[in-house]
């Protein structure tokens, strides 16, 4: 007896497309969802940074009674055969990193002599950034032509802004001019924060900062790739202004060149919306683009006296 198979019946050509067209949207629903947990990640990742070189900063101070210091001019020059280095830099023996500082003889070599300038440590990096992972850089500011180290991570200078520092005082052309709450439009040399680029000249310690620490930002997020102003060897590209935006454009809405200092080393993120900072507290809070200006401002002051809290 011949027995039949029993007859299939196969997709048709309609069917087939209902099935690709649900895949298709799918896909399209799947694809949105894991990049915003992939944001989300980095996010996380990136305020663990922060809270790491904020604590950082409190164990050195407590092991030297000061805030961690940037060398700049003066005894210490500038550029690679300079011995300029930040205040990350001094970082280095509380983030696990004592090996590298003494290879690199930090604090009295020259950038140069140190051989380690163009580390790329995790910690300084944010994982958001694909060019700040990408490995050194040789044209930040005043080190052209030199490997340098990148950092996602600058200390915070205040609110002052406008006038350069070569001893002059002479005006810079900025869209971001502001006076200080010290008097002063010097950011670079005079912040009314708590880093700037020569403040060894300052012994600052947590209780100086009258503005309580808790409403005083210490660390702020950047992007290497829209600021030559960022290298975490450099004692000159360790700082950015809260006179300055966050994630400002020009007033066109026009990003302004990675050359152009006078207007962009400030704090900037690639995360949607906003950008971290830690607080001298070393609480690490996200604050939206669209904070007021005069509020971001006064966070960045110590002794501004503003009676502020974080939005």
């Amino acid at each position: 007896m011949t027995h039949r198979c029993p007859w299939r019946r196969a997709f048709t050509l309609i069917e087939l497309l209902v099935v690709l067209a649900i895949l298709g949207v799918l896909i399209g629903l799947l694809v949105p969802a894991l990049q915003q947990v992939r944001a989300s990640a980095n996010r996380l990742a990136c305020a663990s940074n922060l809270r790491q070189l904020a604590l950082a900063v409190h164990a050195y101070h407590d092991a030297h009674r000061r805030i961690p210091y940037n060398q700049f001019l003066g005894p210490y020059g500038g550029g690679p055969d300079g011995t300029a280095w930040s205040w990350l830099a001094r970082l280095l023996p509380y983030l696990d990193q004592q090996n590298l500082y003494t290879q690199g003889g930090l604090p009295t070599k020259t950038l140069r002599q140190s051989g380690i300038a163009d580390q790329q440590l995790a910690v300084f990096l944010c994982p958001a950034d694909p060019d700040s992972n990408a490995g050194p850089r040789t044209d930040a500011l005043n080190l052209a032509g030199f490997a340098a180290g990148q950092t996602n991570y600058k200390g915070v200078s205040g609110a002052n802004w406008g006038d350069d520092l070569q001893g002059d005082g002479a005006r810079v052309p900025t869209d971001w001019r502001n006076g200080g709450s010290n008097g002063s439009f010097d950011g670079h040399s005079n912040g009314d924060g708590i880093f700037y680029r020569v403040d060894y000249l300052r012994r600052l310690r947590l209780e100086h900062i009258r503005d309580g620490t808790a409403a005083t930002f210490l660390i702020g997020e950047d992007v290497p790739a829209v600021s030559q102003s960022c290298s975490w060897p450099y004692g000159n590209n360790a700082t950015g202004t809260c006179a300055i935006p966050p994630n400002a454009k020009a007033p066109d809405g026009s990003a302004y060149p990675a050359w152009n200092w006078q207007n962009n080393e400030s704090f900037r993120s690639h995360h949607p919306g906003g950008l971290h900072f830690a607080c001298a507290d070393a609480s690490v809070h996200f604050l939206s683009d669209t904070i007021a200006l005069p509020l971001y401002r006064a966070l960045a002051t110590i002794r501004g006296g503003e009676p502020v809290s974080l939005p």
